[in-house]
C-alpha cells in the first residue's frame, strides 16, 4: 500500500516512530490508501506540495486480511485506485502494519525555468 502525506501527517506519523497513521479529521471520513506508487506520487507532488509546501509518499504493508473484505476504488484513470478505509477503522489497521510506514519520496515546491 501507499500513502500520499503532506508536512502536518508526516510530523505525527513520524512521532509515532512511523509505526501508525494519525486519527483522520472530522472532514477526512476515509483513509485512501492507493494501490499504487504512480498514483501516489502524483498526489503527493500536485496536491500535498500546493496544500503543505511538501508532500511525501509512504509505502507500508498491512496484513491481506484486513483489506479482503474492502474493494478497490477506481476514481479516474486506470491507475487512479485506492482503498477506502472507514475512519473508525484506522486503529483496526495500524494494528496490522507490517513493519514501518516507509517515506519513500519527498516533492518541494521548487520554482520551475520560467519561475526562475
Amino acid at each position: 500500500m501507499y500513502h500520499p502525506l503532506g508536512q502536518e501527517e508526516y510530523a505525527l506519523v513520524r512521532d509515532s516512530g512511523n509505526r501508525r497513521w494519525p486519527p483522520r479529521l472530522p472532514e477526512q471520513p476515509i483513509f485512501y490508501p492507493v494501490t499504487n506508487q504512480r498514483y501516489a506520487e502524483e498526489i503527493a507532488s500536485r496536491w500535498n506540495v500546493k496544500d503543505s509546501g511538501l508532500g511525501y509518499v509512504a509505502q507500508f504493508e498491512v496484513s491481506a486480511a484486513f483489506v479482503e473484505h474492502d474493494a478497490i476504488q477506481n476514481v479516474g484513470g486506470a491507475h487512479h485506485t485506492e482503498w477506502w478505509i472507514p475512519a473508525e477503522e484506522l486503529d483496526a489497521l495500524n494494528d496490522t502494519i507490517a513493519g514501518l510506514n516507509d517515506i519513500i519520496g519527498q516533492f518541494d515546491a521548487r520554482p520551475t525555468e520560467h519561475e526562475t
